[in-house]
């Protein structure tokens, strides 16, 4: 995508080496502090709130990414993993390029809130790393829960069916939530799906077409 290079040229004095280590270092000090501190209402200072945002909190815009994804150990095997995940695309793509991917996944999030006038998160944008990271190794094989080892592209395809249960399901908030935080995904990697899928179309009509005897 030429537009995208050049946003990417343009943006490129502005990235930020090791994002997501910092967004995770920063994760994992927020939850340790609210369980030392728990009368500290410190998530509901920094979440993705239109209503805040719009009486002059404007550092929301960024804070909610420092959110925790849940709450016991998980929340650290899921920070971990987070992390993994944002390094593995960092070094395939570069800085740049995956700052602008959080980026998208950010602005998108910001977005759905403010449509919705709801209380945004970004879980729906860490998840979205998971899928650019089953797209582009989907052979690379991990140790889900640090237990069984799986494939990425079988983690993806797990993420992807449960987005789509959440979006049956869920109410209109939390869908357009859902459609605006993965944004990122659908621009960097919606036109390669559209084409496989369009190339599959194809292929299976000129499959069934080879099937049907001669007509003479």
């Amino acid at each position: 995508m030429k537009w995208l290079d050049t946003l990417e040229r343009k943006f490129d004095r502005f990235s930020i080496g090791n994002l997501m280590q910092y967004i995770c270092l920063t994760m994992a000090a927020l939850y340790i502090f609210a369980a030392i501190q728990p009368n500290v209402p410190i998530f509901s200072l920094i979440a993705l709130s239109p209503y805040r945002i719009m009486q002059g909190q404007i550092w929301r815009l960024v804070t909610f990414i420092f959110m925790p994804p849940s709450s016991g150990l998980l929340a650290f095997v899921a920070i971990y993993f987070y992390y993994w995940l944002g390094q593995n695309l960092e070094y395939y793509w570069g800085t740049t390029r995956f700052n602008l991917y959080y980026l998208f996944g950010m602005i998108g999030a910001i977005i759905a809130a403010f449509i919705t006038n709801s209380t945004g998160t970004s879980d729906y944008l860490n998840l979205s790393l998971l899928l650019a990271c089953a797209a582009l190794f989907p052979d690379t094989e991990v140790l889900f829960m640090f237990l069984i080892p799986m494939k990425m592209k079988w983690l993806g395809i797990i993420d992807a069916v449960l987005l789509g249960w959440l979006f049956i399901i869920g109410n209109t908030a939390s869908r357009v939530s859902l459609i605006f935080s993965l944004i990122n995904f659908l621009i960097f990697f919606g036109p390669k799906l559209f084409d496989r899928i369009r190339y599959k179309m194809r292929y299976e009509k000129f499959r069934r077409q080879m099937r049907q005897p001669p007509k003479f």
